[in-house]
């Protein structure tokens, strides 16, 4: 038995630069967290954005003019690049990684939930690291995930997960904007407060993330609502991950009032 289990979800923009190209280093933080949590006992699951964008830097542009379609075909390019450079990462620290690829379907009762659960407890009691993503291929709208942070969430609860971190390229939530100096970072959210008026969604490409601050305060809330705090925090900086396992100030935490306290 693990002490705990974690889902952490990675969203593109923290894997990728300002020209849109996915930046190995960042994985190589990311799985080393993972594997410095491994030898505590503290076992995680990863929910990992990136494929799209990953087809479109093989594939460059593409000449399908249909949107979904051409999202699809990015995506199936995309995902066995990204399962394949997360597979060298863990293997350089000695771990094993395992794709899962789920539609919104797959969380209904029913035969799909429970074959899910069955495969991620089995991945997860022979200490292999399960990788999640929409299987954007063959999900299109009413099996689509609103994005990878609903995703997040679903197999937080899933799971009963102890903690859902959810890595973004800014600290957390902000009383104003981001790069403002007179904002001030929010660390503590409950989960009926209403934090819309801080909410300033951003304009994205369509190989960049779908899911904006919005999206991930209403899935941590989701989350925290059924006993799993949530935190929303830089994977870009170092530790990000180790530094909330330790209890240290990092990010916005999400949770009941009662357990606000770090």
């Amino acid at each position: 038995m693990y002490k705990q289990r974690i889902v952490i979800k990675v969203g593109t923009n923290v894997m990728t630069n300002k020209d849109n190209r996915i930046v190995r280093p960042v994985l190589r933080r990311l799985v080393s967290q993972i594997a410095e949590l491994y030898e505590r006992n503290i076992i995680c699951v990863l929910v990992s954005s990136g494929s799209v964008i990953a087809g479109k830097e093989i594939l460059g542009k593409s000449k399908i003019k249909d949107k979904t379609q051409r999202r699809q075909v990015y995506s199936a390019i995309g995902q066995p690049r990204m399962m394949r450079l997360y597979y060298n990462i863990f293997q350089d620290y000695g771990m094993k990684c395992a794709q899962v690829l789920p539609t919104k379907r797959d969380f209904n009762p029913g035969v799909h939930r429970e074959n899910m659960i069955k495969c991620c407890e089995g991945l997860l009691s022979e200490g292999v690291i399960p990788i999640a993503n929409e299987d954007d291929a063959v999900s299109v709208t009413m099996s689509m995930f609103s994005d990878n942070d609903e995703l997040a969430s679903l197999v937080a609860q899933l799971l009963n997960a102890d903690k859902l971190i959810i890595l973004t390229d800014i600290d957390g939530l902000y009383n104003g904007h981001p790069d403002s100096e007179k904002s001030e970072l929010i660390e503590n959210v409950g989960v009926q407060e209403n934090v819309n008026r801080y909410i300033k969604e951003s304009n994205k490409g369509e190989a960049e993330g779908r899911g904006g601050m919005g999206s991930k305060l209403d899935y941590a809330q989701k989350a925290a609502a059924n006993n799993i705090p949530t935190y929303i925090a830089n994977g870009k900086k170092d530790n990000t991950i180790i530094d909330i396992i330790d209890g240290k100030n990092v990010g916005t935490k999400v949770a009941k009032i009662k357990t606000l306290q770090h």
